[in-house]
């Protein structure tokens, strides 16, 4: 597995190879991940999970297990490469929870606003959380298979603040105080959280396995 900050590659600069554009499928249905990605992977295009293939539920104990399962099935459905990702937040005063369970913390059908009043009632302000960001890519032509992870660390900030961004991006202080100076996750401009993110962070490290194997 690979946990890295590669160089940022080709700058959002669409290229093609032999005249074709690269095409990955993302095994989500997640609008925001979606765009995300699109960015983050560019010359790469990210096409949308088609309505008819069926994920399998989400029940790994970790990130990467998730990310695989629907990374094969997405592959396997579609005989296209496929990337699956799965993310969430960890908190030291949780022993690493919700983790895989981020997204269902507050219940099975918990909105992001649920989710963030459960975490934080539980989770005091400047307590050290992170985000984590595992992706498996899979090509069924060639059988490869790539695993990689990105992470993000930060505090907990006593209160919501911003618009952007989703999840427990408005409570999420990044460390990392050159970009984020203080400001929260939704207080960032998409380019500024992709900077640091760990889904751009996985993103970056996966494009360049991408780019080496494209030669």
């Amino acid at each position: 597995m690979a946990v890295a900050r590669p160089p940022s590659p080709v700058g959002g600069r669409r290229a093609s190879y032999d005249g074709v554009v690269p095409r990955l499928v993302l095994a989500t249905r997640n609008p925001h991940k979606a765009e995300e990605f699109a960015e983050l992977l560019a010359p790469w295009t990210v096409g949308p999970l088609p309505d008819d293939v069926e994920l399998p539920p989400e029940t790994g104990s970790t990130f990467a297990e998730n990310a695989t399962g629907k990374a094969r099935a997405a592959a396997e459905a579609t005989g296209t490469a496929s990337f699956g990702d799965d993310s969430g937040i960890v908190a030291d005063a949780l022993d690493g929870a919700p983790g895989v369970r981020s997204a269902r913390f507050a219940g099975e059908d918990a909105t992001d606003a649920e989710n963030l009043a459960l975490f934080r009632s539980r989770v005091p302000a400047g307590s050290a959380i992170a985000y984590v960001c595992a992706i498996a890519y899979v090509d069924p032509v060639t059988g490869t298979e790539h695993h990689v992870e990105g992470r993000c660390t930060g505090t907990t900030a006593p209160e919501p603040r911003g618009t952007g961004g989703f999840g427990y991006d408005p409570i999420f202080l990044p460390d990392d105080a050159g970009v984020a100076a203080g400001r929260t996750m939704a207080e960032l401009s998409p380019a500024e959280k992709a900077a640091i993110s760990h889904r751009g962070i996985a993103a970056r490290a996966l494009l360049a396995l991408l780019l080496a194997d494209a030669g």
